[in-house]
């Protein structure tokens, strides 16, 4: 496994990460979710990324019964605070009573007493900044988080984060975590350089395009897939599912067979080429497929493969 420091902080994550989004405490049972977080970390992962939100905190309670059985220290645990949780109106958004509400629950479901990371899981247009700001940094300053970081923001969102931090003497976001796979690479042109600027690391999700890199659309939907689950996870997949884009998932198992890799190692490898990019957070609901993505950390591809993947792609951001 292959450790990356987390932006200019003095913490590393293995450069592939377990989430639970969708699956752990939901469509996956426990007794395999913990099987999956049992051979990630037997593998090499450190890292493993929940959210008050996934299945209604049920992903945390996971999360944190397969925790009692291992070293804290040796783990990085992080979750994320926005998402309604309640119909209670103020149990939502980044506000400093949210937030300080959110953050006890959390620990309380995880059966520990802080997170190493703690994501502001979307930007909040209701609550300013400010208020954000400094209540997360009361809870780097009360020992309850080591770093907090943001979600979906966007470049000014952070500049005006890091701006905001300074300005009041906080703590500033030290890592944002993003969508970016192969298809999706919308924040090269301003997010990666923000990030960069003000020494944040990037863990990404939907690394695989939830499924679609992985091949297993390549020649129709099979059943019990996300793409055939109905709601939104099918959206998004069948979203992907373009002419265009089959062709391109086509030609990248092809590549990928050519170089000994299945479709999802190659196009985890392909995210790992950044150097800005400190961890991809894979799903996994087999403890097979935790093995499958963490050989992915052990693939460099060299300049005449990004060249050929640049042509089969053919969507660089200008």
């Amino acid at each position: 496994m292959e450790y990356r420091r987390m932006g200019d902080t003095g913490m590393k994550l293995s450069s592939v990460s377990l989430g639970a989004w969708t699956t752990y405490g939901g469509s996956v049972g426990d007794d395999t979710a913990e099987k999956c977080l049992t051979a990630a970390v037997e593998n090499g992962i450190n890292f493993i990324d929940v959210a008050d939100v996934y299945a209604g905190g049920k992903a945390e309670e996971v999360v944190g019964a397969w925790m009692k059985d291992f070293k804290r220290s040796d783990l990085v645990i992080s979750s994320k605070v926005y998402w309604p949780m309640s119909d209670n109106i103020n149990n939502r958004g980044l506000g400093r009573k949210h937030i300080r509400e959110s953050i006890e629950a959390s620990l309380k479901r995880l059966g520990t007493d802080y997170l190493d990371i703690y994501f502001c899981h979307r930007y909040d247009t209701e609550t300013a900044l400010e208020e954000t700001v400094r209540a997360m940094s009361d809870l780097v300053q009360q020992g309850k988080v080591m770093y907090w970081g943001t979600s979906v923001w966007g470049a000014a969102h952070l500049e005006d984060a890091a701006g905001t931090a300074r300005r009041y003497n906080a703590y500033l976001p030290k890592v944002e975590q993003p969508r970016y796979n192969m298809l999706d690479r919308h924040i090269e042109p301003e997010v990666l350089p923000v990030a960069a600027k003000h020494g944040m690391g990037i863990v990404v999700w939907s690394p695989l395009a939830q499924g679609v890199l992985t091949g297993k659309y390549n020649s129709g939907m099979p059943e019990g897939s996300r793409g055939a689950s109905g709601g939104q996870l099918q959206e998004w997949v069948r979203g992907e599912l373009t002419e265009e884009n089959l062709a391109k998932l086509r030609a990248l198992d092809t590549m990928a067979k050519e170089m000994g890799l299945n479709m999802s190692q190659l196009a985890l490898a392909w995210i790992l080429r950044r150097p800005e990019v400190t961890s991809v957070i894979t799903g996994a609901s087999r403890p097979e497929q935790v093995l499958d993505n963490v050989k992915a950390a052990e693939v460099k591809l060299d300049d005449e493969m990004q060249r050929r993947l640049e042509e089969i792609l053919a969507n660089k951001p200008k």
